[in-house]
């Protein structure tokens, strides 16, 4: 097999991939119907641009960025991230299909590390942005919007709560029972056995000493609900913005630029 740029065969990382997957379907309600609404979206204002310009950001191996570049062949689609682990497994499984960047989405100098070279026509997130503080988080807005080309679309699919407590409840159940429905009971994986079955890995282990999960910066994390993102995003520049697609807490929300 194959290696990537820091040692991992594609073999490997075709497995450890293919592992993250089946674990995020733990975490996230409808995962591949969210994925394919996010691509939906990104296509409708993007698709019929020459070469549009695409931003992952928060893209662990790049599983949703790889799914945009083949809903957009011809696009340029960077899959963004601050742990170079996940970010070698991507690289090694998915190879030239996408760039891959390493960096902390909010600290300084974040946007300069992105090597952007002309205005962005989407920028993506899923189940990432809930880590940044509300204060890193109206930075990020900020900067988004002025990377984003006018018609530009910003798109994130997250846990958010609903704006009343009831409402929460009530959505939290929905999911709760949309899950069991669609589970599947074969299989085990969740969070701390991916990472720990990855330690156990030789070719993995060294670049877990780089960073990996655990030696990632503090998550500040935010309590939102929709209408504080959409507060946020409208205080950025943002002047169209709703939830497009929920099931349960979990939202898919648009914001054209």
């Amino acid at each position: 097999m194959g290696a990537g740029t820091g040692g991992v065969s594609t073999g490997t990382a075709a497995r450890w991939v293919e592992r993250w997957e089946r674990q995020q379907q733990r975490y996230a309600v409808d995962r591949e119907e969210r994925f394919a609404v996010i691509a939906d979206l990104v296509e409708h204002v993007a698709g019929g641009r020459p070469s549009p310009l695409v931003l992952d950001l928060g893209s662990g191996p790049g599983c949703l960025a790889a799914r945009l570049a083949a809903r957009l062949p011809g696009a340029e689609v960077l899959a963004v991230d601050a742990d170079p682990l996940l970010l070698e497994l991507g690289s090694a499984h998915y190879g030239r299909t996408l760039r891959y960047v390493n960096t902390l989405i909010g600290e300084p100098g974040w946007v300069g590390r992105l090597g952007l070279d002309r205005p962005v026509d989407a920028v993506v997130s899923t189940t990432a942005l809930h880590y940044l503080g509300e204060r890193t988080l109206r930075q990020v807005y900020g900067e988004l919007a002025g990377l984003l080309r006018p018609g530009g679309i910003l798109v994130n699919g997250d846990h958010i709560s609903p704006d009343s407590a009831r409402m929460s409840e009530l959505a939290r159940d929905v999911g709760r029972r949309h899950a069991e429905r669609n589970a599947d009971c074969g299989h085990e994986e969740d969070w701390e056995s991916w990472w720990s079955g990855a330690a156990g890995d030789p070719e993995l282990a060294p670049l877990l000493g780089q960073g990996g999960e655990g030696g990632r910066a503090p998550c500040e994390g935010n309590d939102l609900t929709v209408s504080g993102h959409v507060a946020l995003l409208r205080d950025a520049g943002f002047a169209d913005v709703g939830v497009v697609w929920q099931v349960g807490p979990s939202h898919v929300l648009a914001a054209v630029r």
